[in-house]
């Protein structure tokens, strides 16, 4: 029998749950911050790597938010997508679909294209060069208003059919998807696929506005959907996919330890759960590294890792040709 980092190796993968900031490596913001002349707050790498330490999502935010105020130019963000991309092959992904937040950006005067620009070409250049496939997601800061969210909508008016969906993410408690329905309701007649961060922090009740009042394609996180039956019968019906993050979960103090992860449950469910890595350069560990952690903990199955790559792939935002086809990989990769 394969053992369990050999299968994980193995398996191709699809990564739906990363923040392209969060990628955002110590060495490579103190080389950027260098390159463009910005005295950030570190004198030294190490003093970098050590702020990448925090116990609850607000603290996570503000590292997160100080650490992106060096990128300024386009090839900053090509940079920053290339690292992730590069990281991404090495533990056989090959599709992925990012989130980005431009608001983070253009509010600190950056332009709306510079961003995406960077982003998108990086982008286009993994799939010549390292065969990955690709889909992005513009992000909604819940923090701020749903007025700032339709500002950004026209703002980004030109790129729209560049991108295959719109999220909301940021700190989510006391900011409800109920605050942004007339704005996603907009998305959905432009025909963005929505997908919402609901259930990290946040009560069950932010799965439901999500889920069923919002109508997203797809829950981020939803942790917390576990404790309402209502809404495990819902996910389960409709295989809306959840993009669990265990090792995000476990920095943030969602839960205090994998064990209490609720994935295994999940998949014993019939829900359509997915592993990523959110933002792997703070939560210390890109995908493989997550599929490792989460196996451990619960003691997986090899059947069970298995149909967790699958489920990456149903869960997608792709045609059902290419879904049959990352499939065939994976039975492809099981015999050989």
């Amino acid at each position: 029998m394969i053992d369990r980092a050999a299968l994980i190796a193995k398996l191709p993968k699809a990564e739906l749950h990363l923040h392209i900031e969060g990628s955002f490596e110590p060495e490579l913001m103190m080389q950027i911050a260098e390159r463009n002349g910005i005295q950030t707050a570190f004198k030294t790498l190490e003093e970098a790597k050590a702020a990448y330490a925090f116990s609850n999502l607000q603290e996570f935010l503000d590292i997160y938010y100080q650490g992106m105020a060096v990128l300024l130019h386009k090839q900053d963000f090509y940079d920053l997508t290339w690292a992730y991309l590069e990281r991404a092959a090495a533990d056989n992904v090959r599709h992925v679909e990012i989130f980005f937040d431009p608001q983070a950006h253009t509010e600190r005067g950056v332009a709306f294209a510079t961003v995406a620009d960077g982003i998108l070409e990086a982008l286009e250049d993994g799939e010549t060069k390292l065969g990955i496939t690709s889909h992005v997601i513009m992000s909604f800061l819940r923090h701020l208003s749903e007025e700032d969210g339709f500002a950004l909508l026209e703002e980004s008016k030109s790129y729209h059919a560049r991108f295959i969906g719109v999220g909301l993410d940021s700190s989510e408690i006391g900011h409800p998807p109920s605050k942004f329905a007339r704005l996603f309701a907009k998305c959905r007649e432009l025909g963005f696929k929505l997908c919402l961060h609901a259930g990290e922090e946040g009560p069950p009740q932010y799965v439901q506005e999500a889920l069923i009042d919002i109508g997203a394609d797809r829950i981020d996180h939803g942790n917390r959907s576990m404790e309402d039956e209502g809404l495990i019968q819902v996910l389960r019906d409709t295989q809306t996919p959840l993009t669990n993050c265990p090792l995000s979960n476990l920095s943030l103090c969602v839960i205090d330890d994998l064990k209490q992860s609720p994935l295994k449950a999940q998949l014993e469910a019939g829900l359509l759960v997915t592993v990523n890595s959110d933002d792997p350069a703070y939560f210390g560990g890109y995908v493989n590294k997550n599929y490792q952690a989460i196996a451990d903990a619960l003691d997986l199955s090899n059947d069970q890792l298995i149909q967790l790559a699958r489920n990456s792939f149903t869960a997608a935002f792709m045609s059902e040709a290419d879904k049959a086809k990352h499939l065939s990989e994976i039975e492809r990769a099981m015999a050989a």
